[in-house]
């Protein structure tokens, strides 16, 4: 008889399933750096 195949039951990690811990600090400090970089953008066209 041959060897059964091997069953892996865990898949691989999704992108999206990694980074959605992250976001309760991700998004903050994204729009902070946004903000400053419109602000930055109204002083210097000013």
């Amino acid at each position: 008889m041959s060897a059964p195949t091997p069953h892996h039951d865990a898949a691989p990690a999704d992108a999206v399933e990694r980074i959605v811990p992250l976001m309760p600090v991700v998004l903050p400090v994204a729009g902070g750096l946004l903000i400053f970089l419109l602000a930055f953008i109204a002083v210097f066209m000013a």
